[in-house]
């Protein structure tokens, strides 16, 4: 009975348009992948499913799900699926893949075209002439992954009944919780991007306040999961289900979607979801213990606690696109981009960059800058083939002779107490500690992309003032310093 979705898929993929999949947020979902979110339900002794698909594509995920309900991994006498597919170039495929079950299963199976979140909202929104749509009991999904313009008619629609998101592929997830009955499960895969972020708060506070995380699976890039498409974005699969008490939550990685090394641990949800955390970040620990920063008694102040403030770099450049100079001159400031911080220091002005070197300073510009002294900066994008997500340097004013402020680009954040430097040993004691390993590592607990926003770096836990003032006097005494040096300053940090 099994359906070859694999090779339909492939097969669709090779002869699809890329700028149309890119334009609709599609990505056909492998049939191990798709194997292994069928298994992640929780047996039920309901007598009828009633199945959602928002996003169906092919029918991979539906046929998974029928192929463990056929297997007796469920106790269902009948299944009425709906599969939501906008394109309908994949129509035949969909239609195909799911009456193929029709043989010998008692399942109902309605393909639906159309915006799915125009028809949940209408639904759930109670509008007249919307077309009613059933309470289900499971939904499985591998949505759309495009970005919602804050002007968009999505938008409008979506606030209508109290969803806040930026991307299609949340604005589905809320859509097929608000869908489910009390106790109804869902499983999806997305991006992990919504773990973390200010963009992401609402999604984030609405999923929590509506279900009950059970399961989190990660994969290490979007490029391993779907290896037929170019895309580097982290994933999760989640496993959700609707009014659930909120108890322990399974987490299981693996490096790709042979889920051969995969690995399963349990977690107390407050090492998830912190509980004095405000912005409701979502954790996904990789392994049993707790991480060494977690273990650290000295490693639990936060930056406003030592007195420091972050921001992000006020230099746009693209607006100041006029204001820009390849190399310093009369009346410039220095410029620093994150390519000005190497290893080795500052390498500033970079000959032959192609970032400029300098800004001039003048009434438009002059509320852009910072004045000369020591600042930790951390670069807020990493390069692709970066092992690191935190990246932490010191800018020191013997870099910039005779330059009264400094400006710094948007791509890089600022350490700073009251926009002004800071002493020398607390700046170098903030790179350093950022630096570790230890800290990093922690860090992609919550944070599933390249980016390192000044808000994650606020929610981020430090060492005490004095601490890192002597880490960094530490760091001065010692000129080069080793990873392996960085990383064994962490058990010597007091209280």
């Amino acid at each position: 009975m099994i359906v070859d979705t694999d090779k339909i898929r492939l097969d669709v993929s090779a002869r699809g348009d890329t700028s149309r999949k890119a334009g609709l947020g599609q990505f056909l979902t492998p049939a191990s992948i798709a194997d292994f979110m069928a298994s992640l339900f929780h047996p039920s002794r309901i007598s009828i499913c009633r199945l959602l698909d928002a996003g169906a594509g092919i029918g991979s995920l539906s046929a998974a799900f029928l192929e463990r309900w056929a297997s007796g991994g469920f106790d269902f006498r009948r299944v009425e699926a709906d599969a939501f597919e906008l394109d309908d170039r994949l129509h035949p495929f969909l239609t195909h893949t799911l009456q193929e079950y029709r043989r010998h299963l008692d399942v109902t199976l309605t393909v639906r075209g159309g915006d799915f979140i125009g028809a949940a909202v209408g639904a759930l929104g109670g509008d007249i002439f919307a077309q009613a749509l059933p309470r289900y009991t499971h939904a499985i999904l591998n949505p759309p992954y495009r970005k919602i313009r804050t002007d968009s008619t999505y938008r409008v629609e979506l606030r209508r009944i109290g969803i806040e998101t930026v991307n299609l592929y949340s604005a589905f997830v809320a859509l097929s919780l608000l869908l489910l009955v009390e106790r109804g499960q869902l499983v999806a895969i997305i991006p992990r991007s919504f773990c973390n972020g200010p963009y992401y708060r609402p999604f984030r506070e609405f999923l929590l306040a509506r279900a009950a995380i059970m399961h989190i699976h990660l994969f290490d890039s979007r490029n391993k999961a779907f290896n037929d498409d170019d895309v580097l974005q982290e994933n999760v699969i989640i496993m959700l289900e609707r009014g659930g008490k909120q108890g322990d939550v399974t987490v299981s990685t693996s490096t790709d979607a042979s889920f051969a090394d995969l690995t399963t641990h349990t977690h107390r949800f407050n090492r998830i979801v912190f509980p004095d955390d405000p912005e409701h970040f979502i954790h996904v620990p990789t392994s049993p213990g707790n991480n060494a920063i977690e273990l650290s008694a000295a490693v639990r102040y936060s930056l406003e606690n030592i007195n420091v403030s972050v921001s992000t770099g006020p230099v746009v450049d693209f607006r100041f696109r006029d204001h820009l100079s390849a190399m310093p001159e009369a009346g410039t400031v220095p410029l620093l981009y994150p390519t000005h911080f190497a290893a080795t220091g500052t390498d500033w002005p970079k000959v032959g960059s192609k970032k400029p070197n300098a800004i001039q300073r003048n009434a438009q510009t002059e509320k852009l800058f910072y004045p000369t002294g020591f600042y930790c900066v951390v670069r807020r994008f990493s390069p692709k083939e970066e092992k690191r997500r935190i990246v932490a340097s010191v800018v020191k004013p013997d870099s910039f002779p005779g330059a009264e402020v400094l400006g710094f680009e948007n791509h890089l954040n600022v350490l700073h107490e009251g926009k002004h430097g800071l002493p020398q040993a607390l700046a170098q004691g903030l790179a350093v500690f950022l630096n570790m390993t230890a800290v990093d590592e922690n860090f992609r607990r919550f944070n599933g992309h390249t980016q390192v926003n000044a808000t994650d770096l606020r929610l981020i836990k430090y060492p005490s003032r004095a601490a890192l003032t002597a880490l960094g006097k530490w760091a001065m005494s010692h000129g080069n310093l080793t990873q392996e040096m960085i990383d064994a300053q962490l058990e010597k940090l007091t209280a």
